[in-house]
Protein backbone atom coordinates (compact mmCIF):
# COMPACT_ATOMS: atom_id res chain seq x y z
CA UNK A 1 0.00 0.00 0.00
CA UNK A 2 2.77 2.31 1.12
CA UNK A 3 3.96 1.90 -2.57
CA UNK A 4 0.47 2.30 -4.26
CA UNK A 5 0.63 5.44 -2.75
CA UNK A 6 3.94 6.43 -3.69
CA UNK A 7 3.61 6.11 -7.14
CA UNK A 8 0.04 7.86 -6.84
CA UNK A 9 1.50 10.91 -5.31
CA UNK A 10 4.41 11.22 -7.80
CA UNK A 11 3.33 13.56 -9.84
CA UNK A 12 0.67 15.21 -7.52
CA UNK A 13 0.34 19.38 -7.40
CA UNK A 14 0.99 20.48 -3.98
CA UNK A 15 -1.29 23.52 -4.12
CA UNK A 16 -5.05 23.97 -3.14
CA UNK A 17 -7.61 22.24 -6.37
CA UNK A 18 -9.69 25.00 -5.78
CA UNK A 19 -7.22 27.52 -6.45
CA UNK A 20 -5.75 25.99 -9.47
CA UNK A 21 -7.44 27.13 -12.31
CA UNK A 22 -7.30 31.32 -12.76
CA UNK A 23 -3.73 31.88 -11.84
CA UNK A 24 -0.88 34.13 -12.73
CA UNK A 25 2.18 31.49 -11.37
CA UNK A 26 3.34 28.67 -12.39
CA UNK A 27 1.21 25.89 -10.87
CA UNK A 28 1.87 21.76 -10.89
CA UNK A 29 4.13 20.49 -14.25
CA UNK A 30 4.78 21.35 -17.24
CA UNK A 31 7.25 21.01 -20.19
CA UNK A 32 8.11 23.74 -23.12
CA UNK A 33 10.25 24.02 -25.85
CA UNK A 34 12.42 27.60 -24.15
CA UNK A 35 12.17 28.36 -20.34
CA UNK A 36 12.53 32.11 -20.26
CA UNK A 37 13.78 33.21 -16.60
CA UNK A 38 12.86 36.82 -15.90
CA UNK A 39 9.99 38.87 -16.56
CA UNK A 40 12.15 42.54 -17.13
CA UNK A 41 13.06 43.74 -20.51
CA UNK A 42 15.26 40.91 -21.70
CA UNK A 43 13.03 38.41 -20.50
CA UNK A 44 9.81 40.24 -22.38
CA UNK A 45 11.90 40.86 -25.43
CA UNK A 46 13.14 37.14 -25.70
CA UNK A 47 9.69 36.25 -25.30
CA UNK A 48 8.30 38.46 -28.10
CA UNK A 49 11.44 37.67 -30.41
CA UNK A 50 11.08 33.48 -30.00
CA UNK A 51 7.55 33.30 -30.83
CA UNK A 52 7.48 35.97 -33.68
CA UNK A 53 10.14 34.16 -35.07
CA UNK A 54 8.44 30.58 -34.84
CA UNK A 55 5.03 31.19 -33.49
CA UNK A 56 4.52 27.37 -32.86
CA UNK A 57 7.66 27.58 -30.39
CA UNK A 58 6.12 26.63 -26.90
CA UNK A 59 7.74 29.19 -24.96
CA UNK A 60 7.10 29.56 -20.94
CA UNK A 61 8.19 32.60 -18.88
CA UNK A 62 8.65 32.89 -15.25
CA UNK A 63 8.56 36.00 -13.29
CA UNK A 64 9.46 35.71 -9.33
CA UNK A 65 7.22 38.55 -8.42
CA UNK A 66 5.35 41.12 -10.75
CA UNK A 67 6.73 42.25 -14.21
CA UNK A 68 8.10 45.28 -14.26
CA UNK A 69 8.40 44.77 -10.34
CA UNK A 70 12.31 44.58 -10.36
CA UNK A 71 14.96 46.60 -12.49
CA UNK A 72 12.86 46.86 -15.44
CA UNK A 73 10.14 49.65 -13.34
CA UNK A 74 13.05 51.46 -11.79
CA UNK A 75 15.54 52.86 -14.34
CA UNK A 76 15.37 56.71 -15.77
CA UNK A 77 13.79 55.25 -18.94
CA UNK A 78 16.16 56.76 -21.43
CA UNK A 79 16.89 55.22 -24.49
CA UNK A 80 20.51 54.74 -26.67
CA UNK A 81 20.74 53.56 -30.36
CA UNK A 82 24.08 52.06 -28.44
CA UNK A 83 24.44 48.42 -27.36
CA UNK A 84 27.63 48.64 -25.34
CA UNK A 85 26.88 51.66 -22.94
CA UNK A 86 28.07 54.28 -25.19
CA UNK A 87 30.10 54.87 -28.11
CA UNK A 88 33.42 55.58 -25.35
CA UNK A 89 32.48 51.98 -23.61
CA UNK A 90 32.55 50.35 -26.86
CA UNK A 91 35.79 52.00 -28.07
CA UNK A 92 37.32 51.11 -24.67
CA UNK A 93 36.10 47.44 -24.62
CA UNK A 94 35.36 46.23 -28.29
CA UNK A 95 37.91 48.49 -30.92
CA UNK A 96 37.62 46.11 -33.32
CA UNK A 97 33.78 45.62 -33.59
CA UNK A 98 32.56 49.04 -32.91
CA UNK A 99 31.63 49.32 -36.61
CA UNK A 100 29.66 45.92 -36.78
CA UNK A 101 28.42 47.01 -33.55
CA UNK A 102 26.79 50.52 -34.62
CA UNK A 103 25.37 48.68 -36.84
CA UNK A 104 23.90 46.04 -34.84
CA UNK A 105 22.43 49.20 -32.74
CA UNK A 106 21.12 50.82 -35.19
CA UNK A 107 19.15 47.95 -36.26
CA UNK A 108 18.30 47.13 -32.76
CA UNK A 109 16.29 50.42 -32.21
CA UNK A 110 14.89 50.25 -35.20
CA UNK A 111 13.25 46.91 -34.31
CA UNK A 112 12.65 48.64 -30.93
CA UNK A 113 10.19 51.12 -32.28
CA UNK A 114 8.61 48.24 -34.75
CA UNK A 115 7.69 46.86 -31.52
CA UNK A 116 5.99 49.56 -30.20
CA UNK A 117 4.42 50.23 -33.52
CA UNK A 118 2.98 46.87 -34.26
CA UNK A 119 1.54 46.06 -30.99
CA UNK A 120 0.18 49.55 -29.88
CA UNK A 121 2.38 49.67 -26.93
CA UNK A 122 2.00 53.34 -25.43
CA UNK A 123 5.00 53.91 -23.27
CA UNK A 124 4.94 57.90 -23.91
CA UNK A 125 7.82 57.29 -26.06
CA UNK A 126 9.68 60.47 -27.15
CA UNK A 127 12.40 60.70 -29.82
CA UNK A 128 13.92 63.55 -28.90
CA UNK A 129 17.89 62.47 -29.25
CA UNK A 130 20.30 62.52 -25.84
CA UNK A 131 22.49 65.15 -24.51
CA UNK A 132 25.60 64.89 -22.39
CA UNK A 133 26.97 68.24 -20.59
CA UNK A 134 29.90 68.81 -19.30
CA UNK A 135 29.77 70.05 -15.27
CA UNK A 136 33.09 72.79 -15.32
CA UNK A 137 35.29 73.63 -17.88
CA UNK A 138 37.37 71.29 -17.25
CA UNK A 139 35.14 68.56 -18.77
CA UNK A 140 34.86 69.98 -22.20
CA UNK A 141 37.65 67.93 -23.59
CA UNK A 142 35.20 65.33 -22.43
CA UNK A 143 32.15 66.06 -24.52
CA UNK A 144 34.64 67.21 -27.58
CA UNK A 145 35.84 63.55 -27.62
CA UNK A 146 32.07 62.22 -27.45
CA UNK A 147 31.30 64.80 -30.12
CA UNK A 148 34.14 63.75 -32.50
CA UNK A 149 33.11 59.60 -32.26
CA UNK A 150 29.31 60.61 -32.55
CA UNK A 151 30.30 62.32 -36.47
CA UNK A 152 32.90 59.43 -36.98
CA UNK A 153 30.52 57.19 -36.79
CA UNK A 154 27.75 59.12 -38.49
CA UNK A 155 25.40 60.16 -35.89
CA UNK A 156 23.73 63.32 -36.50
CA UNK A 157 25.54 64.45 -33.39
CA UNK A 158 26.07 68.92 -32.75
CA UNK A 159 28.52 70.22 -30.38
CA UNK A 160 27.16 73.41 -27.91
CA UNK A 161 29.03 75.86 -26.53
CA UNK A 162 28.09 76.97 -23.17
CA UNK A 163 25.09 79.71 -25.06
CA UNK A 164 24.03 77.34 -27.21
CA UNK A 165 23.55 74.76 -24.50
CA UNK A 166 22.00 77.68 -22.31
CA UNK A 167 19.41 77.58 -25.41
CA UNK A 168 18.73 73.82 -24.16
CA UNK A 169 18.81 73.55 -20.97
CA UNK A 170 19.32 75.97 -18.10
CA UNK A 171 22.01 75.38 -15.41
CA UNK A 172 24.46 77.27 -13.87
CA UNK A 173 26.84 73.60 -13.66
CA UNK A 174 26.73 72.97 -17.64
CA UNK A 175 29.67 74.57 -19.77
CA UNK A 176 29.07 72.58 -23.20
CA UNK A 177 27.82 69.53 -24.20
CA UNK A 178 27.19 67.23 -27.25
CA UNK A 179 23.57 66.61 -28.34
CA UNK A 180 23.05 63.39 -30.59
CA UNK A 181 19.81 63.99 -31.90
CA UNK A 182 18.33 60.92 -33.72
CA UNK A 183 17.62 57.37 -32.87
CA UNK A 184 17.35 58.33 -28.91
CA UNK A 185 14.71 59.59 -26.56
CA UNK A 186 13.08 58.63 -23.65
CA UNK A 187 9.99 55.95 -22.34
CA UNK A 188 7.97 55.18 -19.45
CA UNK A 189 9.45 52.08 -18.86
CA UNK A 190 6.87 50.60 -16.77
CA UNK A 191 4.44 51.19 -19.53
CA UNK A 192 7.20 49.80 -21.48
CA UNK A 193 7.24 46.40 -19.78
CA UNK A 194 3.54 45.97 -19.54
CA UNK A 195 3.21 46.58 -23.19
CA UNK A 196 5.51 43.89 -23.86
CA UNK A 197 4.07 41.85 -21.12
CA UNK A 198 0.30 42.17 -23.57
CA UNK A 199 2.36 41.53 -26.65
CA UNK A 200 4.06 38.26 -25.27
CA UNK A 201 0.89 37.00 -24.08
CA UNK A 202 -1.25 37.95 -27.58
CA UNK A 203 1.33 36.03 -29.41
CA UNK A 204 0.93 33.09 -27.29
CA UNK A 205 3.31 33.05 -24.38
CA UNK A 206 2.52 31.36 -20.92
CA UNK A 207 3.37 34.07 -18.76
CA UNK A 208 3.62 33.15 -15.10
CA UNK A 209 4.25 36.04 -12.76
CA UNK A 210 4.39 35.31 -8.77
CA UNK A 211 6.66 32.00 -9.51
CA UNK A 212 10.24 32.57 -8.33
CA UNK A 213 12.96 29.91 -9.36
CA UNK A 214 14.16 27.52 -6.73
CA UNK A 215 16.26 25.31 -8.49
CA UNK A 216 17.44 24.57 -12.20
CA UNK A 217 18.39 20.87 -12.83
CA UNK A 218 20.41 19.26 -15.50
CA UNK A 219 18.79 15.91 -16.53
CA UNK A 220 21.41 15.59 -19.59
CA UNK A 221 19.32 16.29 -22.80
CA UNK A 222 16.85 18.92 -20.93
CA UNK A 223 17.03 20.89 -18.04
CA UNK A 224 14.01 20.87 -15.03
CA UNK A 225 13.46 24.35 -13.56
CA UNK A 226 12.04 23.98 -9.98
CA UNK A 227 9.50 27.08 -8.92
CA UNK A 228 7.66 27.65 -5.57
CA UNK A 229 5.03 26.00 -6.80
CA UNK A 230 5.43 24.27 -10.09
CA UNK A 231 8.07 22.19 -12.56
CA UNK A 232 8.68 22.96 -15.86
CA UNK A 233 11.15 20.84 -17.86
CA UNK A 234 12.42 22.48 -21.25
CA UNK A 235 15.72 21.76 -23.71
CA UNK A 236 16.68 25.62 -23.92
CA UNK A 237 16.54 28.02 -20.97
CA UNK A 238 17.26 31.89 -21.19
CA UNK A 239 18.54 33.37 -17.75
CA UNK A 240 17.15 36.56 -18.41
CA UNK A 241 17.97 37.65 -14.31
CA UNK A 242 20.46 40.36 -15.09
CA UNK A 243 22.06 41.89 -11.67
CA UNK A 244 19.60 39.26 -9.99
CA UNK A 245 22.50 36.74 -11.28
CA UNK A 246 19.93 33.77 -10.79
CA UNK A 247 19.84 30.43 -12.15
CA UNK A 248 23.60 29.13 -11.84
CA UNK A 249 25.85 29.54 -9.22
CA UNK A 250 28.52 31.03 -10.91
CA UNK A 251 26.57 33.91 -13.31
CA UNK A 252 27.47 36.30 -9.92
CA UNK A 253 31.64 35.24 -10.27
CA UNK A 254 31.20 38.17 -13.24
CA UNK A 255 28.25 40.15 -11.89
CA UNK A 256 28.08 42.31 -9.29
CA UNK A 257 24.19 44.31 -8.26
CA UNK A 258 24.49 47.78 -6.82
CA UNK A 259 21.93 50.50 -5.75
CA UNK A 260 20.97 53.56 -8.36
CA UNK A 261 19.14 56.39 -6.77
CA UNK A 262 16.47 58.32 -8.04
CA UNK A 263 14.46 61.16 -7.41
CA UNK A 264 11.10 62.65 -9.25
CA UNK A 265 9.76 65.82 -8.99
CA UNK A 266 5.86 67.30 -8.47
CA UNK A 267 4.97 68.40 -11.95
CA UNK A 268 6.40 71.69 -13.30
CA UNK A 269 4.28 74.21 -14.15
CA UNK A 270 4.69 76.58 -17.22
CA UNK A 271 6.69 79.32 -15.31
CA UNK A 272 9.09 76.27 -14.21
CA UNK A 273 9.67 74.82 -17.34
CA UNK A 274 10.46 78.80 -18.43
CA UNK A 275 12.72 79.09 -15.93
CA UNK A 276 14.46 75.85 -17.07
CA UNK A 277 14.35 75.80 -20.79
CA UNK A 278 14.44 72.28 -22.43
CA UNK A 279 12.11 72.92 -25.13
CA UNK A 280 13.44 69.82 -26.79
CA UNK A 281 13.28 67.53 -23.53
CA UNK A 282 16.32 65.57 -24.41
CA UNK A 283 17.14 62.96 -21.94
CA UNK A 284 20.56 64.23 -20.22
CA UNK A 285 23.88 62.46 -18.78
CA UNK A 286 26.11 64.88 -17.33
CA UNK A 287 30.11 64.08 -16.83
CA UNK A 288 30.35 64.70 -12.48
CA UNK A 289 32.36 61.95 -11.59
CA UNK A 290 29.82 60.66 -9.62
CA UNK A 291 27.31 60.66 -12.87
CA UNK A 292 24.23 62.36 -12.71
CA UNK A 293 21.53 61.85 -15.66
CA UNK A 294 18.06 63.54 -15.96
CA UNK A 295 14.58 63.50 -18.07
CA UNK A 296 11.44 65.07 -18.62
CA UNK A 297 8.38 63.43 -18.01
CA UNK A 298 4.93 63.55 -20.13
CA UNK A 299 3.37 65.97 -17.30
CA UNK A 300 6.53 68.03 -16.96
CA UNK A 301 7.93 66.45 -13.80
CA UNK A 302 12.18 65.69 -13.60
CA UNK A 303 13.74 62.63 -12.99
CA UNK A 304 16.92 63.15 -11.51
CA UNK A 305 19.09 60.00 -11.28
CA UNK A 306 22.41 58.84 -10.11
CA UNK A 307 24.90 58.28 -6.73
CA UNK A 308 25.30 54.29 -6.79
CA UNK A 309 25.44 52.41 -3.46
CA UNK A 310 26.55 48.90 -3.16
CA UNK A 311 25.67 46.19 -0.60
CA UNK A 312 26.90 43.37 1.32
CA UNK A 313 25.91 40.47 -0.95
CA UNK A 314 23.99 42.66 -3.11
CA UNK A 315 21.39 43.08 -1.05
CA UNK A 316 17.83 43.43 -3.12
CA UNK A 317 16.20 45.58 -0.90
CA UNK A 318 18.34 47.23 1.44
CA UNK A 319 16.15 49.15 4.26
CA UNK A 320 19.12 52.10 3.88
CA UNK A 321 17.16 52.97 0.37
CA UNK A 322 14.10 53.04 2.25
CA UNK A 323 14.98 55.90 4.23
CA UNK A 324 14.46 59.58 3.03
CA UNK A 325 17.65 60.96 4.54
CA UNK A 326 19.89 58.41 1.82
CA UNK A 327 18.71 60.61 -0.93
CA UNK A 328 19.40 64.14 0.88
CA UNK A 329 22.70 64.21 -1.44
CA UNK A 330 20.83 63.56 -4.66
CA UNK A 331 18.68 65.91 -3.95
CA UNK A 332 21.12 68.86 -3.04
CA UNK A 333 22.96 67.81 -6.46
CA UNK A 334 19.46 68.57 -8.17
CA UNK A 335 19.46 71.71 -6.42
CA UNK A 336 23.07 72.55 -7.15
CA UNK A 337 22.38 71.97 -10.83
CA UNK A 338 18.51 73.75 -10.94
CA UNK A 339 18.86 76.32 -7.90
CA UNK A 340 16.29 78.46 -9.76
CA UNK A 341 13.99 75.46 -8.93
CA UNK A 342 14.59 75.96 -4.66
CA UNK A 343 10.97 76.00 -4.46
CA UNK A 344 10.18 72.08 -6.13
CA UNK A 345 9.25 69.55 -3.86
CA UNK A 346 10.17 65.47 -4.65
CA UNK A 347 6.99 63.13 -5.19
CA UNK A 348 8.69 59.94 -5.06
CA UNK A 349 12.33 58.36 -4.25
CA UNK A 350 13.50 55.18 -5.20
CA UNK A 351 16.50 53.02 -6.17
CA UNK A 352 17.18 50.23 -8.37
CA UNK A 353 19.39 47.29 -8.97
CA UNK A 354 22.07 47.07 -11.73
CA UNK A 355 24.10 44.51 -13.30
CA UNK A 356 27.96 45.55 -12.93
CA UNK A 357 30.53 43.88 -15.18
CA UNK A 358 33.87 45.32 -16.02
CA UNK A 359 32.66 45.76 -19.80
CA UNK A 360 29.82 47.61 -18.57
CA UNK A 361 27.83 46.45 -21.20
CA UNK A 362 25.46 43.07 -21.73
CA UNK A 363 27.37 39.47 -21.77
CA UNK A 364 26.43 35.89 -22.18
CA UNK A 365 27.34 32.84 -20.13
CA UNK A 366 27.22 29.53 -21.33
CA UNK A 367 25.44 26.55 -18.23
CA UNK A 368 24.51 23.43 -18.26
CA UNK A 369 26.40 22.03 -21.16
CA UNK A 370 25.11 24.86 -23.68
CA UNK A 371 21.27 24.60 -23.07
CA UNK A 372 21.28 27.63 -20.83
CA UNK A 373 21.95 31.32 -21.58
CA UNK A 374 22.75 34.24 -19.41
CA UNK A 375 22.08 37.36 -20.89
CA UNK A 376 23.20 40.81 -18.88
CA UNK A 377 24.79 42.72 -16.95
CA UNK A 378 24.02 46.07 -18.95
CA UNK A 379 25.44 48.45 -16.09
CA UNK A 380 22.57 50.89 -16.46
CA UNK A 381 22.11 50.73 -19.96
CA UNK A 382 19.62 48.29 -20.40
CA UNK A 383 16.25 49.98 -21.66
CA UNK A 384 16.78 49.84 -25.14
CA UNK A 385 20.43 47.45 -25.06
CA UNK A 386 17.80 44.29 -23.80
CA UNK A 387 16.04 43.93 -27.01
CA UNK A 388 19.91 43.26 -28.33
CA UNK A 389 20.75 41.02 -25.37
CA UNK A 390 17.31 39.11 -25.48
CA UNK A 391 17.97 38.85 -29.84
CA UNK A 392 21.58 37.51 -28.95
CA UNK A 393 20.81 35.37 -26.25
CA UNK A 394 18.56 33.66 -28.16
CA UNK A 395 21.05 33.08 -31.37
CA UNK A 396 23.53 31.88 -28.87
CA UNK A 397 20.78 29.22 -27.34
CA UNK A 398 19.74 28.06 -30.82
CA UNK A 399 22.98 27.32 -32.03
CA UNK A 400 22.71 30.02 -35.29
CA UNK A 401 25.16 30.58 -37.92
CA UNK A 402 24.37 34.46 -37.20
CA UNK A 403 28.17 36.38 -37.79
CA UNK A 404 27.32 38.20 -34.62
CA UNK A 405 27.41 35.38 -32.84
CA UNK A 406 31.31 35.24 -33.45
CA UNK A 407 32.03 38.75 -32.70
CA UNK A 408 34.05 39.40 -29.94
CA UNK A 409 30.55 40.57 -27.23
CA UNK A 410 29.40 37.37 -27.85
CA UNK A 411 32.30 35.05 -27.67
CA UNK A 412 34.28 36.48 -24.54
CA UNK A 413 32.94 37.39 -20.68
CA UNK A 414 33.47 40.01 -18.69
CA UNK A 415 36.87 39.71 -16.33
CA UNK A 416 35.69 38.22 -12.69
CA UNK A 417 34.78 40.23 -9.97
CA UNK A 418 36.16 39.60 -6.19
CA UNK A 419 34.12 37.65 -3.67
CA UNK A 420 33.10 38.67 -0.62
CA UNK A 421 33.71 40.62 1.25
CA UNK A 422 36.66 41.96 -0.50
CA UNK A 423 33.99 42.76 -3.24
CA UNK A 424 32.53 44.89 -0.27
CA UNK A 425 35.33 46.87 1.17
CA UNK A 426 36.14 47.92 -2.34
CA UNK A 427 33.17 48.87 -3.76
CA UNK A 428 32.43 51.03 -0.28
CA UNK A 429 35.77 52.50 -0.81
CA UNK A 430 34.87 53.03 -4.70
CA UNK A 431 31.37 54.64 -3.56
CA UNK A 432 32.52 57.26 -1.08
CA UNK A 433 35.62 57.93 -3.75
CA UNK A 434 32.99 58.92 -6.11
CA UNK A 435 30.87 60.90 -4.30
CA UNK A 436 33.84 63.15 -2.82
CA UNK A 437 36.26 63.12 -5.60
CA UNK A 438 34.61 66.48 -7.33
CA UNK A 439 34.65 68.45 -4.33
CA UNK A 440 38.11 66.68 -2.13
CA UNK A 441 40.33 65.19 -4.69
CA UNK A 442 43.57 63.84 -2.70
CA UNK A 443 43.80 60.06 -3.02
CA UNK A 444 40.49 59.91 -4.22
CA UNK A 445 41.17 60.55 -8.16
CA UNK A 446 44.48 57.91 -8.27
CA UNK A 447 41.90 55.44 -7.03
CA UNK A 448 39.36 55.45 -9.02
CA UNK A 449 42.05 55.82 -12.23
CA UNK A 450 43.26 52.12 -10.58
CA UNK A 451 39.65 51.08 -10.51
CA UNK A 452 39.19 52.42 -14.01
CA UNK A 453 42.34 50.32 -15.30
CA UNK A 454 41.02 47.09 -13.08
CA UNK A 455 38.14 46.82 -15.76
CA UNK A 456 35.60 49.49 -14.08
CA UNK A 457 35.30 53.16 -16.17
CA UNK A 458 33.13 54.60 -13.56
CA UNK A 459 34.16 57.87 -14.12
Amino acid sequence: MRDRAKQALKDVTLFPYWLDSAHAQLIGRAEADLVIVGGGFTGLWAAILAKEADPNRDVVLIEADRVAYGASGRPGGIVSTSVMHGLSNAQRVFPNDIDGLEALGRANIKGFVETLDRYGIDCHQEWNGELTVAVGDHRLEDVRHEYELHRHYGHDAVLLDRAALGAEIQSPLFSGGVWSRRDSGTVHPARLAWGLKAAARTLGVRLHELTPLRHVEDLGDRVRVTTKDGVVTTAKLLLATNAFAAGHRNIGRRVAMVRDRILMTEPLSDTQMDRIGWANRQGVYDTRTQLNYMRLTRDNRILFGGRLGYFYNGDPDPPTDRNPRTYEPLAATFFATFPQLEEIHFTHAWSGPIGLTTRMAVHFQHHYDGKAIYAGGYSGFGVSASRFGADIGLALLDGSDRPECRMAFAATMPSRIPPEPFRTIGAKITMYALDTADEKGGWRLPWLRLVTRLGFPLT
